[in-house]
């Protein structure tokens, strides 16, 4: 009798495995790419700076407001969201290592040195809480990442 109520409770936890995976699969906000190589050499400048960046999408039919979401990397580096900066249903934001004025679709994280290492890195996506949303991970890259 215990062996029966086990392997029924083995196969209800089971069933519910897949919705599980399938939400973490698709989370609703969701890290869709990361062009950790900027194109050209890597001189430092703004304008090579700004070409590396994580572009995100609200895979929802419901605006997301982003306040105090943070993007990092393994280093450490953190980016976070300020004001009340909403991601419209099925929009995306693509934030910018370098300096620029932020926009509906282009944020900048206003650093003066690269983040994503081409050689392999980690992006993470967090809730306000720290909570880990959403994350896209890389090996050598020649220019970016599909996520």
């Amino acid at each position: 009798m215990r062996r029966i109520a086990t392997v029924a409770a083995l196969a209800f936890c089971a069933a519910l495995l897949p919705a599980t995976a399938a939400h973490a699969a698709n989370p609703a906000v969701m890290i869709v790419k990361v062009y950790a190589n900027s194109p050209g050499a890597d001189t430092g400048s703004n304008a090579s700076l700004n070409g590396e960046y994580i572009t995100l999408k609200n895979t929802t039919a419901a605006t997301i407001n982003l306040y105090r979401w943070t993007i990092r990397d393994k280093a450490n580096h953190v980016y976070t969201f300020t004001g009340n900066f909403n991601l419209l249903p099925g929009r995306f934001i693509s934030v910018h290592t370098g300096s620029g004025t932020n926009t509906g679709g282009n944020r900048f994280w206003g650093l003066g040195g690269y983040v994503w290492n081409n050689a392999g890195d980690t992006a993470y996506l967090r809730t306000p809480s720290g909570a880990n949303f959403d994350t896209c991970t890389w090996g050598a890259v020649a220019s970016y990442k599909l996520c």
